[in-house]
Formats: C-alpha cells, sequence, structure tokens
C-alpha cells in the first residue's frame, strides 16, 4: 500500500508514517500542494492521499490541486472544522473524505485506523485530458542546448549530498530545479522544505530557520519546529538567501558546518541531517565583494553552482513552454485549447521577457480566462483588457515624457514582480501601507486606458 501525505507542517506526515510502517505500507511526502504532482511523478499515483488541510488553504484549493494532478484515488481531507465553508468544495470531490483532525493524543492510531480502512482502495483509471506532447524533465519544460546542460549538471549533484547554489534571474525556475534535484536524488521519499527569505519579517526569521520554545519571546505562545527539524533526514530549499541579514547568516553557517543547532530561547543542541539547496537572484560573489553576504558562507552553499539562463537566452524553448502551459490552463479551466496562432506566436518569440517564465505563464493563463475560441490570437494576448502587453521592457518603465501617474504604476508593477504577488512585501518596500497599495492597485484596473502589467 502506498500512501503519501501533503503536510505543511509535517506534524500529520510523522503521524502517518509513524502509524503506517508497522504495517508495511510505503509513505511519501509532499510538503506543500504545489510538489503533489512531482511527488506522484517521483513515485507513483498513491493509494491513499492524506491532505492536512490547514488554515492557510482552502478546500477549493486543495480540490483544484487535486484535479490538476490527474489524481483519481481516494483523499482523506483531516480538517479543523467540519463545518467550515472553505471545507464545502473539497467535501464535493465524490474520492474525498473530510474527518476532523484527531487529537495530538490520539493523532497515530486514528491515522492507523482511517489508512486502514482505505487499505484495499484502488485508483479509478484517469480521465481523458488535453496533455502535451512533450515530456518534462521533473517539471522543466525545454530542449534548448542551455536547458540540456542544466539537466545534465543536476543529473550528476541529485545522487550526492554537496550543498547546491541555483542563481538567476526571478522567473526562470530556480524552485523547479530545487525539486528535480530533490526528486532525482536518494532523499525523494523524505521532506522538501522550502522557505523564501523574502516573506519572512527580520525579527521571525531565526525562528522560522530553528524554531522556539514556548515563553521564549513575547508572542511566542507556543512550541514551534523550524525548517532545520521539519527538513531532517531530507532537503531544505532555501530561496533568496542573499535577502538573509548577516547575523541569521552566521546562525546559518554555525548550523551547516556543526550539524545541529538550538531553538530559539532553549539549551540543548538538536542535530540535523539535511540537504541544502539555497537560492538567489544576485550574484552571490558580487555580493561577498560588497560586503553584504559572508564568504565562509559562500564557500559552503555553492559547493556546486548551478545558473538558470533568462527566457530571452532560450527562446527556442518558447513554443514548448506555450504548448505546456496551454494543455495546463485548459485543464484547470476546461477551455479545449489546443495552440496560439502563428502570429501571435512569432510575437511572443521576439519579446524580451523581462519576467522570464513567470511572465509567460501569467500571460497565457490571463488569455486563457478571457479566450472564446480554442486557438489564442494576438486579440487575446495583447489588447488592453487587464493583460500584460509584454514588449514593455525594463529600459521602457521610465522614459522620459511618461505621466507620473504611469511611472508610479509602472514601479509597482515591477516590485511586485520582485516579490513575487506578494502585496504585504511589496508595500514594506516602497514604504506605503498596505491599504494604499490595494487602493492603487484597484485604481488602475479601473483605469479605462491603461497598459497593464499583469497584477499578479
Amino acid at each position: 500500500m502506498l500512501v503519501t501525505v501533503a503536510d505543511e507542517t509535517l506534524l500529520i506526515a510523522q503521524a502517518v508514517d509513524q502509524a503506517l510502517q508497522p504495517i508495511g505500507a510505503k509513505t511519501t511526502f509532499a510538503g506543500s500542494l504545489q510538489e503533489l504532482s512531482l511527488v506522484f511523478a517521483a513515485n507513483g499515483q498513491p493509494d491513499l492521499l492524506v491532505i492536512n488541510v490547514t488554515g492557510e488553504i482552502t478546500g477549493y484549493e486543495v480540490a483544484a490541486r487535486i484535479q490538476r494532478c490527474g489524481y483519481r484515488g481516494r483523499v482523506l481531507a483531516l480538517v479543523q472544522d467540519l463545518a467550515d465553508p472553505g471545507v464545502r468544495h473539497l467535501a464535493e470531490l465524490r474520492q474525498a473524505e473530510c474527518v476532523v483532525r484527531p487529537s495530538s493524543a490520539n493523532l497515530v492510531e486514528e491515522i492507523r485506523r482511517l489508512a486502514l480502512s482505505y487499505a484495499t482502495a484502488q485508483a479509478a483509471p484517469p480521465s481523458p485530458t488535453f496533455e502535451p506532447t512533450l515530456p518534462a524533465f521533473h517539471g522543466i519544460v525545454g530542449r534548448s542546448a542551455k536547458l540540456q546542460e542544466i539537466f545534465s549538471r543536476i543529473e550528476k549533484v541529485a545522487s550526492g549530498d554537496a550543498n547546491v547554489c541555483i542563481c538567476g534571474e526571478s522567473g526562470t525556475g530556480k524552485e523547479l530545479v530545487a525539486r528535480a534535484i530533490h526528486y532525482a536524488s536518494p532523499r525523494r521519499d523524505r521532506p522538501l522544505i522550502t522557505l523564501d527569505c523574502t516573506t519572512i519579517p527580520e525579527g521571525l526569521m531565526e525562528s522560522h530557520l530553528l524554531g522556539h520554545v514556548k515563553g521564549s519571546f513575547t508572542g511566542a505562545v507556543e512550541h514551534r519546529e523550524g525548517v532545520f527539524s521539519l527538513a531532517h533526514t531530507g532537503t531544505l530549499f532555501i530561496d533568496e538567501l542573499c535577502e538573509l541579514k548577516p547575523a541569521l547568516q552566521g546562525k546559518l553557517l554555525r548550523v551547516i558546518q556543526n550539524g545541529e543547532f538550538v531553538r530559539v530561547g532553549g539549551t540543548k543542541p538538536i542535530s540535523t541531517d539535511v540537504r541544502l539547496i539555497t537560492a538567489t537572484n544576485k550574484d552571490p560573489k558580487r555580493q561577498v565583494e560588497l560586503g553584504a553576504f559572508r564568504q565562509d558562507l559562500y564557500y559552503r552553499i555553492a559547493v556546486f553552482m548551478i545558473n538558470m539562463p533568462p527566457l530571452r537566452e532560450r527562446r527556442e524553448d518558447i513554443p514548448l513552454l506555450v504548448e505546456h502551459f496551454l494543455a495546463k490552463f485548459s485543464r484547470v479551466y476546461n477551455k479545449p485549447l489546443t495552440s496560439v496562432d502563428s502570429l501571435a506566436l512569432r510575437r511572443l518569440m521576439a519579446l524580451p521577457w523581462p519576467g522570464n517564465v513567470r511572465q509567460l505563464e501569467n500571460m497565457l493563463e490571463q488569455a486563457t480566462v478571457l479566450a472564446d475560441t480554442d486557438i489564442l490570437t494576438e486579440h487575446d494576448l495583447f489588447t488592453q483588457e487587464g493583460l500584460v502587453d509584454a514588449s514593455l521592457s525594463a529600459a521602457a518603465t521610465y522614459e522620459p515624457g511618461l505621466p507620473l501617474r504611469e511611472v508610479e504604476r509602472r514601479h509597482i508593477m515591477r516590485t511586485l514582480q520582485k516579490v513575487r504577488g506578494n502585496r504585504t512585501e511589496a508595500a514594506r518596500l516602497l514604504r506605503i501601507s498596505l491599504r494604499g497599495l490595494q487602493y492603487k492597485l484597484k485604481d488602475y484596473v479601473a483605469d479605462p486606458n491603461p497598459s497593464h502589467e499583469a497584477l499578479i
């Protein structure tokens, strides 16, 4: 019996593993909903999918992700409250059963009982959907020479435990490379935990890294596991590492050197066994020269370097990416899309793509939502009806003569792109209130004559 557990906290995952080992079941883990398809590709579709539905995700998101993965087997969803309206969409899945998350005291026994009740469950054959004709290397799409070199480096480094640093512009797929390394490695059936340094306030970063004990500081009302605990025996992926402040760089260095850490407020050293993968959109060597990054830490994290090329340097992959994303969004939005017409594709091939693959994906998703036919045209992709004209280059952002309102709008859009759409972080960088940022974005959408970039 194969059971896959999707759990961002890993508390349920650990309980499932403990509960099912005595009955000979194999357990695989996904640290997020986004990783499910990669876990399925590496280990096969499970007899049972167990999902810990936390307050940060909705039943709708869970149901959508299951459908995107093409999973037709049984689903056991552990929720806080069956009366929560957010559970409704998940409960409507015929293959899913929602149960209240057991208390910690009864967790292992209850998980064993529930899992055994599904022991004979068989996955139904998947319903036919439009699939792309091209293979993907662990979710990375492309056949260009530069990508083939990346694939070769991934295969070489995956089999060992060397620390890997992935460099490249935002939107080039650094996280996909990190996942590919993990799922091609001997640790593939252990946790992959991700920490994004741009999304966590500086005062909480140490707690996220190392964890804390209850009462160790104001607001520490309960014990917290850090990512080094959660990733134990698996892989830890730290994204945008160069954003880490120098004091925390020192703490990270000590963990890497010694293989142990002390929680905030704790006294007992805790051993950890993790494979460390990091990523940054900055040049770490240049950051060392500027004094913003510790040289000794650089040598620890950059044992093996992978540089992701921007999309403009591998334009031959654009048709394959278009095919891949059309297949994806035709399933998500239940639209019979088949292709992009030749004129629109030629225009896509010529654009500079400052936002790289992520910008192309966002553009195609928005076009899919608005499309009325099964073939996307220039009208679908390049109208001003809320879509991005990707021909806007970074150099054109502040050309002389632009109205101040347009300069402000473009600057806000670039900032949102930098922080991957995180509006709270964007407001902090722009030094305005979150409410003020949301008001401006709403105002831009209401503008009858904008040249909008994607409001990500």
